[in-house]
This record gives C-alpha cells, structure tokens and sequence, in this order.
C-alpha cells in the first residue's frame, strides 16, 4: 500500500450534493487514517436526496452540516479535490501558498435535472457511482485488498 495523504478537502458550490458525497466516501473506505473534509463555495442545504442514494450504499452523510471556504476552521490540506469550476477557482486561491496537489474532477450537479423522484434519484445515484469510481482509482494504491 502507498501512503495515504495527511488530509483531503473536497470543494463544490454548495457543499450539499457532492462534496458531501465524496466526504462520505472517503471517510467510509479510510475511517480514521486521514483527515477528510468537504466545503462549498457557499454553504447550502444539505440535499434530501443526497442523503437517500448515500444511505442506499450503507454510508450515511445525514449530519454533514454545510460550510463554505471561509467557513474552514485549518486551510491546510494535502489534497484538494474540487468538483466544480467555480469550487477550482477558490481552490486555486487557498493553495496558493502552500504546497497542496489541487485536482480538478468536473462532477454534474444532479440538482439540475428536474423529473419525478425516480428520475431524480437515477441521477444523483449516477454521481455517487462516479465519484466512488474516482476516489477507489485515486486512492486504490493506498487501499487494503478486502476494501
């Protein structure tokens, strides 16, 4: 197994839907061996159906309490994993002075797609599946086998 980065922050427009998702994910494959946290560009509400799809796959992101940049209690972070364009942005800007990776994984933002409660869940379980897919291929060097 590699090494495992000190910390991560996943960064997208709300922290509600994505970052949330990956926070999740992340914290679900590693536990307590790194430091993971999510924010937003803005701090919003945390998404209902987000909460749903994450729950179906036995993680539950349920009391994630949104926060924005500004919002960070430490700016310091090994990995900064932003989700979308505007989250890159303030990314680019927090790491400026230090020496962080700072990756860009353009994510859609499911709360776009309007249908009914199936459809929209479709959706959000897509991004789920992405964004499990990426951080697994990211991470999967500093993985144990049985994960």
């Amino acid at each position: 197994m590699g090494d495992l980065p000190g910390s991560v922050l996943f960064a997208c427009t709300n922290n509600a839907i994505r970052s949330p998702m990956a926070e999740g994910i992340l914290k679900h494959l590693f536990g307590d061996r790194v430091y993971v946290d999510s924010v937003g560009v803005r701090a919003g509400d945390l998404d209902a159906f987000a909460v749903a799809v994450m729950d179906e796959i036995g993680i539950d992101i349920a009391k994630h309490r949104a926060k924005a940049f500004e919002d960070l209690e430490d700016t310091y972070f090994d990995v900064v994993i932003s989700l979308s364009p505007e989250a890159q942005h303030k990314a680019v800007e927090l790491t400026r002075t230090m020496a962080a990776e700072v990756e860009f994984w353009k994510t859609m933002d499911p709360s776009y797609v309007h249908g009914n409660r199936d459809e929209r869940l479709k959706v959000y379980r897509e991004v789920r599946d992405v964004l499990l897919s990426r951080i697994k291929a990211r991470f999967q060097t500093m993985m144990a086998p049985e994960v």
